[in-house]
């Protein structure tokens, strides 16, 4: 009891000094600017990207994400990775670069007294690349290995499976780390042309968080980032929804076999989401119980709603077992069992201060928080990060498996194993008979 209080009592302390500052939209020079000022000497600045898979072709994937990583590693213009790495040291400052499902975004984090020289070392990164043909050589070589590394991996194949045959041809089918055969193709016009094409006011915005001053902020991009082009809005497409349950099977001799489950989620913008999430939460836990711990099915089962996932979210079911066809079958029972009944009140409240807990430690940093608030703006705006803990307080036992009722209801089925050990049968969807229908 004396562990749980404290749990509480610090999540409480992390709450307060985290958000003891409202962020604030800021339009400078055309470029939107979101700022929450903390007493956090450590501050984390974050330029978005918006479109993320949408930005290239499928022959193209992994391109953006070498393009970005090339950028803020590879030196720029006035300075070559050499000088530039010496005075990023110097100074403690760290330049970090990813591209996802939705959105992309090139970081800096740097502590208080070295801003101004860190602020610089930034903009000079992300306005004046050096784009030098051996560094690109370097990051392709890096991309490649890190493609070979996870297309051997069953849970990196399994994962790639899943997201190419469940969106296919949809932007959500491309990878943003790229193949081995995308990323070998891949030139360093291509990595040029890209990143032309998508930094500009129009698909790119800033979070900066940590113990910064409003004007002092504004007078630094005014000077540096607002200097970038309009450029040209992100494309857009229509949402996925999975309506219709399937199963792909994919031979692999490995003494482990790994499925995922792949289902349509509502958007972490409305209310739905926040319960969704919520629900799969606790489903982690069921699965946990019944799985591991009762039936010794599997080391680690899963059940996941991606926060990330803008345009079509989704939500996921995943298991490594040498029992596929126990499995199959075991989680598909869970998941009706909770269709039938319901989650109950303990386990949402339960659930409800150890979600809460969790998500204040995970935003004790300024990264984590410039993050935080960088997804809740691509996901519609950078305020439903600030109204999160509220949609959660306010998540009542009925809104939360109305939501589960509402998006379980087909299963997109990826296997990677020994083919024998399955058959197209086992791959169960979930059983709509006296199971609660929403309206909404």
């Amino acid at each position: 009891m004396k562990k749980y209080i404290y749990t509480i009592a610090a999540a409480l302390t992390i709450s307060a000094a985290c958000f003891a500052q409202p962020a604030k939209e800021i339009n400078v020079g055309g470029l939107k600017v979101i700022l929450r000022t903390t007493s956090k000497d450590v501050i984390s600045a974050r330029l978005f990207i918006k479109g993320g898979t949408a930005n290239y072709s499928k022959e193209k994937e992994g391109l953006e994400n070498i393009a970005l990583n090339l950028a803020v590693s590879g030196g720029t213009k006035s300075m070559d990775k050499l000088k530039f790495n010496d005075e990023a040291e110097k100074i403690g400052a760290n330049f970090e670069a990813g591209s996802g499902l939705d959105y992309a975004n090139m970081s800096m984090t740097c502590i208080k007294p070295y801003w101004d020289k860190s602020w610089s070392l930034f903009a000079d990164a992300v306005l004046n690349p050096a784009f030098d043909s051996k560094e690109f050589e370097l990051s392709k070589e890096k991309a490649l290995g890190n493609a070979k590394q996870t297309e051997a991996s069953p849970d990196g194949a399994l994962n790639q499976i899943a997201m190419t045959e469940t969106f296919k041809d949809r932007n959500y089918g491309k990878l943003p780390q790229g193949t081995v055969t995308s990323i070998s193709g891949i030139t360093l016009d291509d990595v040029k042309n890209h990143y032309n094409k998508i930094i500009g006011k129009s698909r790119c915005y800033l979070v900066v968080v940590g113990n910064v001053q409003e004007a002092d902020l504004v007078a630094k991009v005014k000077e540096t980032l607002s200097k970038m082009g309009a450029g040209t809005p992100a494309p857009a497409e229509s949402k996925m929804v999975i309506t219709k349950g399937s199963e792909v099977i994919v031979d692999r001799d490995i003494a482990t076999n790994y499925l995922m489950g792949v289902m349509s989620a509502p958007s972490l913008a409305t209310d739905e989401g926040v319960w969704t999430d919520m629900a799969f939460d606790i489903l982690y836990d069921r699965f946990f119980v019944e799985l591991r711990t009762k039936r010794s099915l599997s080391y680690a089962p899963a059940a996941t709603y991606n926060r990330s996932a803008v345009t079509s979210p989704y939500s996921q079911i995943y298991i490594s077992t040498t029992n596929p066809k126990k499995s199959l079958e075991t989680m598909v029972e869970i998941l009706d069992s909770v269709k039938k009944s319901g989650f109950t009140e303990k386990e949402l409240k339960d659930k409800r201060e150890s979600y809460l807990t969790n998500y204040y430690q995970k935003m004790e940093t300024s990264s984590a928080q410039s993050a935080a608030l960088g997804r809740s703006e691509a996901t519609g705006s950078w305020k439903l990060d600030e109204s999160f803990t509220s949609k959660v307080n306010a998540a009542s036992l009925t809104n939360i498996n109305k939501a589960f009722n509402k998006n379980t209801a087909a299963i997109k089925w990826t296997y990677l194993g020994k083919k024998d050990a399955v058959s197209k049968e086992d791959f169960k969807q979930t059983n709509h008979k006296d199971v609660y229908q929403s309206p909404y």
